[in-house]
This record gives C-alpha cells, sequence and structure tokens, in this order.
C-alpha cells in the first residue's frame, strides 16, 4: 500500500513539468470544472474505476444515464460481497450482503464517488483557488490536470484529471496539507454512449427498497457557542439527541462548504472522557473537556484544524 500512495505522490508532482502541451487553450479552471460537473450529471457513461487509500484497494462500476429525463445510476463494487447502490430519480437505494436493504432521500450517489464530482464552483471560487497545473494522460485520454486549494489552508486539497474530450474526471487525488495522497480514484475505462441507457432501462420497474425513516432531532436553542470556524463553512442544520442506551443527550450541529463537512458536538462529560485526537483517511476527530463538556469535532479536516476549531468552542458553564 506505501508503495501504491509514494507513487502516486511522486506523479502528482510530475506534472508541473508535464511535457504534454496542447494547440488549444483551455477554458479557465472554473469552467473546466463546471463543466466537469455538468458531465457527470447529463452524460450517459460508464466507468470502471478504483479506489485507493491507505485502508486498501477497491474495484468498482459506476454507470449514469438519463432515461425520459430522469436519472438513473448504480454503482457495483466488483470485489468481494456484492455491495451495490442504485439512484431513481431522487431515490437512492442501498444494497449489501447481510443486511437489510434500505432507500434514502438523495440526489447523487456519494458512496465511492469522489464529492467534488458535484461541487458548487460558483460558490467555492470564493474560498478556493482553481489552479492549472498543465495536461497528461489517464487510461489513455488526454486530460487537463487542475487543483483545487483552500486560501485559508485549513481544508485538504484536490489535484483533478478531466477527460479533455468530455470533462469527465478520470482522476482524483485528495491530499492533506503536506501534498501527501489520502485517496485517490483513478479510472481505468469508461465509455460514452446511448449504449449506457440501454442496461439502465431496468431499473426504471425495479422494486426498490422502502425509504427508510430518519429519527428527527429535537430542534431547540444551544447555550454553546462557535468561534473560529474555516471561512466557507455554513451551519446546515443542529439539533440535540438522546444518546442510545445511556442517560444523556448531545447537541450537534452540521458544517460544510460544499466540499468538505464536519459536525461540532457537545455532551456532558464523564468519567471516560479524556482529550484525544484520531484520523483514518480524510476523516478526524479531535475531543476536548471542557466546563464539564465533552467537545468532539468529526468531519473531514486535516488534526490542526479540527483541534482549532474544538479550541474555539464557548461551552459555557
Amino acid at each position: 500500500m506505501k508503495k501504491h500512495l509514494l507513487f502516486v505522490t511522486a506523479l502528482t508532482g510530475s506534472l508541473l513539468l508535464s511535457p504534454f502541451v496542447s494547440a488549444q487553450q483551455p477554458a479557465a479552471p472554473e469552467t473546466m470544472l463546471q463543466q466537469m460537473e455538468k458531465a457527470s450529471t447529463s452524460l450517459n457513461y460508464e466507468l470502471a474505476y478504483i479506489n485507493v487509500s491507505r485502508q486498501g484497494i477497491e474495484s468498482l462500476r459506476y454507470r449514469h444515464a438519463i432515461v425520459d429525463g430522469q436519472t438513473y445510476a448504480q454503482l457495483l463494487q466488483m470485489d468481494g460481497p456484492r455491495r451495490e447502490v442504485i439512484q431513481r430519480g431522487n431515490d437512492i437505494s442501498y444494497f449489501d450482503a447481510g443486511l437489510q436493504p434500505f432507500t434514502l432521500p438523495g440526489e447523487h450517489i456519494l458512496d465511492g464517488l469522489p464529492s467534488v464530482l458535484y461541487a458548487d464552483f460558483n460558490r467555492l471560487h470564493n474560498f478556493y483557488d482553481f489552479i492549472p497545473v498543465g495536461r497528461s494522460r489517464v487510461a489513455d485520454q488526454m486530460c487537463d490536470v487542475l487543483r483545487v486549494v483552500s486560501r485559508d489552508g485549513s481544508r485538504f486539497s484536490y489535484v483533478i484529471w478531466l477527460d479533455v474530450d468530455t470533462s469527465l474526471p478520470l482522476r482524483v487525488d485528495l491530499l492533506d496539507q503536506d501534498g501527501e495522497p489520502i485517496e485517490q480514484f483513478q479510472v481505468i475505462s469508461f465509455a460514452v454512449d446511448q449504449g449506457v441507457v440501454h442496461m439502465m432501462q431496468g431499473l426504471k420497474n425495479a422494486n426498490l427498497p422502502p425509504a427508510l425513516s430518519l429519527p428527527g432531532g429535537e430542534k431547540t436553542a444551544f447555550r454553546w457557542k462557535t468561534g473560529w470556524i474555516p471561512s466557507g463553512m455554513q451551519m446546515i442544520s443542529q439539533n440535540r439527541r438522546q444518546l442510545p442506551n445511556v442517560n444523556k443527550s448531545f447537541e450537534t450541529r452540521l458544517y460544510s462548504d460544499g466540499l468538505f463537512s464536519f459536525t461540532i458536538n457537545v455532551t456532558d462529560a464523564d468519567k471516560n472522557s479524556i482529550n484525544q485526537t484520531y484520523r483514518t483517511g480524510r476523516r478526524t476527530v479531535q475531543i476536548e473537556v471542557r466546563n464539564n463538556k465533552e467537545i468532539s469535532v468529526v468531519g473531514e479536516l486535516p488534526a490542526a484544524t479540527a483541534k482549532r476549531i474544538a479550541d474555539n468552542v464557548d461551552a459555557g458553564n
């Protein structure tokens, strides 16, 4: 696994000296990213790809089609027990061996796909720099290569390879603040044609599992206050929930900039509450105990950013 990640780092760094040039002037970086979002949601295509992370390598296949004006998509894990996600309109259904299938509302399949595919770049350009890096080849296709970097340095960054013909992303690297790879989405082969539409026709009348009813949290005003938050992050929701099998509740706020997200959670501290930090891939958990409160920041953030957020929460008395 280390060998794969080192290879990714070396290749990413070599892009600055890419020998590939084009006679055609590339579009502005923001325009190319907007074209990526449009292509990902409007074209009929199939991608065979791998996801590489420190946890291992996954092989997946993603199909996307517009049938009679409605979005249909399928994400299939190619190795091991069958895991599948199906989208029909705004219903996302999950099938996993050994688990009861269920359906959730949603506009896109996000599991196994980079969230940058569906970002609102009109809004993000106020908080991120979009930097053209050159051109290189992925899956035997020439690609424009871009970096997406937060201006305040508080978040991870992306390097994106866009097929020059279709604007589909053929490779996406998620990098930490030191430029080291965290995750890599790498297309091996792909097709853009009407054949995908024919393959997805069967989903029109497929019996999908019932929608899962999610418990609603108690909406109320919180006594604690946030301090420093990375620029561009907005509060999406807040609620109070009862912890299962524990006689106490926790209050949570969800923040997102459309590219990364995190939650701040506050509950009463107990004898097991300790200051700690741990990270798995893109996800960091930062726990601080202060004024008899346990404050946790959980999300897609560098550890230093999560700690700064937690340190600036005013938990009150």
